[in-house]
């Protein structure tokens, strides 16, 4: 979350506490809780959101409003009962017990079902330009257990080309999408351009064509982006790549120390690495293999840090034609 966004959501709290302390805290003549009473519950709940967003994930915020609001709805609940016909006196637990049923659907949706995510870089072109908003199927993978993340229930396994979004390791409060590459057990080389995966080159089309796209370069402004697309085959899938011929296939300053960095071996030249896939992990690279941060610079996925697999656009505001392409 950014800066100006923590603040926003500090004055929301603020805002909510100074509405909470000055408004009426009894019913109207028409039963209803006074207007400042019920704005100060609702940006106290909002700036709170907000700013624990930024100290736990997302899913973690949820539940932690889920069983509050839930407390509140029970407590409301008890009581209508115990009084049967009157009105529940308590503000706090009449208002805050609304909301539990809007914020348990919710969570349940987000945390299982599917997820919103938005295309922030041009690292999945062509297939995935920013400002695609996406959804991200969250059970493909299995039902998993919310923040630990360990699956539940099995549904289907993580298949080599799948585009599937993640927590980034270096940082797992942020979401990365990449294209799964390789599955615990292989050998991916990327060497010279060439995909290869436990000794097996990967099938590229000959036929190539230009493909350019405009970039943000910080200093710089816009520039214009030429690349090579080529379809390459990754098992049962055709895949769109890009390759710009005059960049290495890795840039070796870029490279970090990561868990079972051992497991990676890279030329000296630049001209490629050869990774082993550890158990329980993934090796993930953007379609965009020359301008992509993935698994050859940060390192592979463990599959607790797995979100799901992106299959749909749902909105472009640039471009209203990608509304409802699907992801392959």
């Amino acid at each position: 979350m950014s800066n100006t966004m923590i603040i926003g959501a500090a004055v929301l709290l603020v805002l909510g506490i100074l509405l909470f302390f000055k408004s009426a805290k009894v019913r109207g003549e028409n039963g209803e809780w006074s207007g400042a009473l019920q704005w100060g519950y609702l940006l106290m709940l909002i700036g709170a959101f907000g700013l624990l967003s930024t100290l736990l994930s997302f899913t973690a915020v949820l539940l932690l409003f889920v069983l509050l609001t839930g407390i509140a709805w029970f407590v409301h609940r008890k009581q209508k009962k115990k009084h049967s016909g009157q009105m529940d006196d308590n503000h706090f637990t009449d208002y805050m017990s609304g909301f539990f049923p809007i914020i348990l659907v919710v969570f349940i949706l987000r945390t299982f079902l599917a997820e919103p995510f938005q295309i922030p870089s041009s690292s999945m072109r062509p297939g995935l330009i920013p400002g695609d908003f996406i959804l991200v199927n969250k059970f493909v993978y299995g039902i998993r257990l919310p923040i630990l993340n360990n699956v539940l229930i099995p549904v289907s396994k993580v298949e080599r080309g799948d585009v599937m979004v993640f927590n980034y390791p270096e940082k797992t409060k942020i979401n990365y999408i990449k294209r799964v590459i390789g599955l615990p057990g292989d050998v991916v080389t990327y060497k010279d351009k060439k995909l290869s995966i436990n000794g097996k080159t990967v099938n590229d089309i000959d036929e190539q064509k230009l493909y350019s796209y405009p970039e943000q370069v910080p200093n710089f402004g816009t520039i214009t982006i030429q690349a090579q697309q080529q379809t390459e085959q990754l098992d049962n899938k055709s895949v769109q790549v890009l390759k710009m011929p005059q960049q290495p296939s890795v840039i070796s300053e870029g490279v970090r120390s990561f868990p079972d960095r051992e497991l990676c071996t890279y030329y000296p030249d630049g001209s490629g690495f050869s990774c082993n896939v550890p158990a329980g992990k993934y090796f993930m690279m953007g379609d965009n293999r020359d301008n992509s941060e993935d698994s050859r610079y940060w390192g592979f996925v463990d599959d607790k840090l797995v979100v799901g697999k992106a299959f749909l656009i749902w909105l472009n505001m640039g471009d209203m034609k990608r509304i409802g392409t699907k992801i392959h």
